[in-house]
């Protein structure tokens, strides 16, 4: 490890140039919040993806966080990857390995869940805001949103045209990458391709900040209108089970909206000025970059999240996880009634003889 902002050779021929609290920011912190991520998030999301496998697809709904779950599910595979480099083994074979093709993945994942996140956020929207419109449109109080065949739809396309766009880029950034070439790893992977695909780096940032806007936009957008229609309603009359259920659905979209903001906001006010300016972050010092993964590391947070916004918003899912809460805690006193009637039965028969 190089410490006292020395510069040395680590193995793997990668460079290193980082300073005692870098280094500990690099090598200490952040792996140990990817750990932390990663223990939480993986039972987690293996106990969802049991729940929603048992559920079935009936909604438009479902679908929808079905989808996030295989995001959550998927970008938890790339993390120990990421801590493994962190950690400071510098292998050159696992650095590029983790450039190209774990970090592909995770940010594939990373804005498949923030699509989603629309998806359900327009769903709610198409249902709570404009229901009497629903009912006159479609007789069976259905929007196209919330059907499961165009949810089926949206995310077959959704993964499709994603997936494309990082594929294409993952390609074009090995087949351009620079020959060897040190990098050291407190600058970022992005060094690591070479100019041709420089253009299309910018252009991807930029589309995926702008769905990231427009997504934002979208929840703000949501939870302005059901705020709107539960303030009428109050005026209006008193509370009855619609501005009840108008008043519910307000506090689940302030905690999709707190959510989103926690774990995505912070990394897109830094990585678009990243993108733009990545010839000039080594001028600005290491603070930039490690500001950068900070944002990465709370947008990995949102599988620890997702789980909540699973509970309020699928009552489906609510029912499974309560009935299989019972079913347990049912199971366990009868054992222990059983354990303890045999004790007592026993006892009986001890005094009688």
């Amino acid at each position: 490890m190089c410490v006292n902002s020395s510069s040395c050779l680590g193995e793997g021929g990668i460079q290193t140039n980082i300073s005692d609290i870098d280094s500990v920011f690099t090598l200490r912190v952040l792996p140990s919040l990817y750990c932390l991520v990663f223990v939480v998030g993986l039972p987690l999301n293996c106990m969802v993806a049991w729940i929603f496998l048992r559920l079935g697809a009936d909604s438009g709904l479902v679908v929808y966080l079905q989808n996030m779950v295989v995001a959550d599910l998927l970008m938890l595979i790339t993390i120990p990857l990421r801590v493994a480099d962190n950690l400071g083994f510098q292998n050159k074979d696992l650095y590029v390995i983790t450039c190209r093709y774990t970090d592909v993945l995770f940010y594939t994942c990373l804005y498949m869940g923030i699509i989603f996140i629309g998806f359900i956020s327009l769903e709610r929207y198409a249902k709570i805001v404009h229901p009497s419109y629903l009912k006159i449109v479609h007789p069976v109080g259905n929007h196209v949103l919330q059907t499961r065949k165009a949810a089926f739809i949206l995310s077959t396309v959704t993964w499709a045209v994603l997936g494309s766009v990082m594929g294409l880029y993952a390609i074009l950034s090995i087949a351009t990458a620079k020959e060897n070439v040190t990098v050291p790893p407190e600058i970022s992977c992005d060094f690591l391709q070479g100019p041709e695909v420089d253009l299309l780096y910018k252009a991807v940032h930029t589309v995926c900040f702008i769905v990231f806007l427009f997504v934002l936009g979208a929840l703000a957008f949501l939870y302005r209108g059901i705020s709107r229609r539960v303030l009428l309603m109050q005026r209006r009359q008193s509370a009855t089970s619609t501005s009840k259920k108008l008043t519910k659905s307000r506090r689940n979209m302030l905690v999709l909206v707190s959510v989103f903001s926690i774990c995505f906001v912070p990394y897109h006010l830094i990585r678009l000025p990243y993108a733009f300016n990545k010839n000039s972050v080594r001028s600005w010092g290491q603070w930039f970059t490690n500001l950068k993964e900070v944002g990465v590391m709370l947008s990995a947070c949102n599988v620890c999240l997702d789980p909540l916004i699973y509970f309020i918003f699928c009552k489906a899912f609510r029912a499974q996880l309560m009935f299989k809460r019972v079913f347990d805690t049912s199971e366990v006193s009868s054992r222990l009634h059983s354990f303890f009637g045999g004790w007592k039965n026993l006892s009986s028969s001890q005094l009688q003889h």
